[in-house]
C-alpha cells in the first residue's frame, strides 16, 4: 500500500513538471514570437522628426544647424548639383530641389506623408506680352466664399516654380480654409526687371476681378511669399495703395528679399552658408536687374520704400540666412511708418525652410504661425 502511494506520487510528480515545462516552453515561444513581431513593427513602423539625424557633424558656417535642417542640406548636396553660377539660369533650373531632398528623407525614414483636403485646377491668364500660369488649391475644409491667398514662390527671381514650393500653397489653403493662387511669374535673365513684379500685380488684380469664379472673396485677399516672393507680396501692395485700389487683408514675407546690401551682418556672418549664398544673391540680382542703378528701386530696396498705409504684415526671418538682417530691418521700418506688425525669428535654420514642416520642426511652427497670423486677419 505504501509503495502505491509513492509511485502515484513520483507518477503526479512528472506530470505536474512536464505541464510546467511544456507551459514554460510555450511562454517563452510567444514571447519570443511577440519579440518577433515588435521588431517588425520597428523596422516599419512610421518615422518621427526625432529620427531625422545628419551623417556628419555640423558644417563650420553653421555650427548650430538643426540636426533635420542639416539632414536636408545634406540631402541636397548629395545629388550633386552644379551651382547656378557656372551653369546658368536654364541648366540650373533642372538640378534637383530643396522638395527633392525633403521627399526623400520622407521615404528614407517613413515619415507620413503630408496629405492636404484640397482641389487644385491650373489656368492660363492674361499679363502684357502674353499669358502666366497659376495653380489653384481650395479647401474643401470650408463652406461659402472662401478667403483668397495669392502666393509667391521663391527663386530669387530666377529659378523654381510653383511645383517646387507646392508645399507651402497647399498647407495655407488646408490649414485656413482658403482659395490659394500660387503665380507662376515669369523668371530672369529671359524675362527682366519689372517683369516679376508687373506679373504678381497682375495676378492680384485677377484676384480682385475672378474671386467669384473661384469661390473667394474678394473681400479678403492677402498676399503671402517666401524669399523673392516676399519682396513680390510687398511690392504688390505698395502698389496696389499707390494705385489706390483695395489693399490686401494682410501680407506674409517669408525671409523676403528687401534689400540690396550685400555688406550687412547678416551678409557677412553667413556669406557661404547653403543653400542660399552671398555670391548667389548677387548672381541673382544680376540676372533680373538690367543694371545697378535699379538697386536702389524702392521695389527692390524695400527696406527705404515708403511703407506707410500697408496692411497687418508677418515676416518670418530665419538665423542662418543673408538675408537676415534686411528682414529684421525691414520689421523695424514697417513698424516705425505705423504698420501692424508681427515678425517671429527662428534659429538653426536656414533659407527655404519654410513649408517643410514635414521634416523640419521649426518650418512646422512657422507654418502654423503664418495660419494663425491669416486666419486672425480674415476673422476665422
Amino acid at each position: 500500500m505504501k509503495t502505491n502511494i509513492v509511485l502515484t506520487i513520483s507518477v503526479c510528480s512528472i506530470l505536474l513538471m512536464t505541464a510546467c515545462k511544456n507551459k514554460t516552453s510555450s511562454s517563452n515561444s510567444k514571447v519570443a514570437a511577440m519579440s518577433s513581431d515588435s521588431s517588425v513593427k520597428k523596422k516599419t513602423a512610421a518615422g518621427t522628426l526625432v529620427d531625422i539625424k545628419p551623417s556628419g557633424p555640423a558644417p563650420a558656417w553653421a555650427p548650430d544647424i538643426k540636426p533635420q535642417m542639416l539632414a536636408v542640406i545634406e540631402k541636397l548636396d548629395s545629388y550633386g548639383g552644379k551651382s547656378p553660377l557656372k551653369i546658368g539660369a536654364a541648366k540650373a533650373r533642372e538640378n534637383l530641389t530643396i522638395k527633392d531632398a525633403v521627399n526623400d528623407i520622407i521615404k528614407e525614414y517613413h515619415i507620413p506623408r503630408p496629405v492636404y483636403n484640397i482641389d487644385t485646377t491650373g489656368k492660363e491668364i492674361p499679363v502684357k506680352g502674353g499669358t502666366m500660369h497659376i495653380s489653384i488649391y481650395t479647401s474643401r475644409n470650408a463652406n461659402g466664399a472662401l478667403p483668397i491667398i495669392v502666393y509667391f514662390h521663391a527663386g530669387g527671381f530666377v529659378v523654381a516654380n510653383i511645383e517646387v514650393y507646392a508645399a507651402s500653397a497647399k498647407i495655407l489653403a488646408d490649414k485656413v480654409g482658403a482659395v490659394v493662387i500660387s503665380v507662376g511669374y515669369r523668371l530672369a535673365p529671359e524675362h527682366k526687371f519689372p517683369t516679376a513684379h508687373n506679373d504678381a500685380y497682375a495676378a492680384y488684380i485677377w484676384a480682385i476681378k475672378n474671386a467669384a469664379s473661384i469661390n473667394g472673396n474678394p473681400k479678403k485677399i492677402a498676399l503671402v511669399g517666401e524669399s523673392a516672393g516676399g519682396n513680390l507680396a510687398i511690392s504688390t501692395a505698395i502698389k496696389a495703395r499707390d494705385a489706390g485700389i483695395m489693399l490686401p487683408s494682410a501680407i506674409v514675407a517669408i525671409y523676403p528679399i528687401v534689400g540690396t546690401d550685400t555688406t550687412t551682418a547678416s551678409y557677412i556672418k553667413n556669406a557661404n552658408v547653403e543653400p542660399l549664398s552671398r555670391p548667389l544673391m548677387v548672381w541673382f540680382d544680376k540676372q533680373y536687374l538690367n543694371n545697378e542703378a535699379e538697386e536702389k528701386d524702392p521695389r527692390m530696396d524695400l527696406v527705404d520704400a515708403n511703407l506707410k498705409g500697408l496692411p497687418p504684415t508677418t515676416v518670418i526671418t530665419d538665423e542662418i540666412d543673408p538675408l537676415n538682417s534686411e528682414g529684421l530691418n525691414l520689421v523695424r521700418k514697417l513698424k516705425a511708418a505705423g504698420v501692424s506688425t508681427s515678425n517671429r525669428n527662428y534659429d538653426g535654420v536656414t533659407h527655404e525652410f519654410f513649408g517643410f514642416g514635414a521634416v523640419i520642426p521649426e518650418a512646422k511652427d512657422a507654418e502654423n504661425y503664418a495660419v494663425d497670423q491669416l486666419k486672425k486677419v480674415f476673422q476665422l
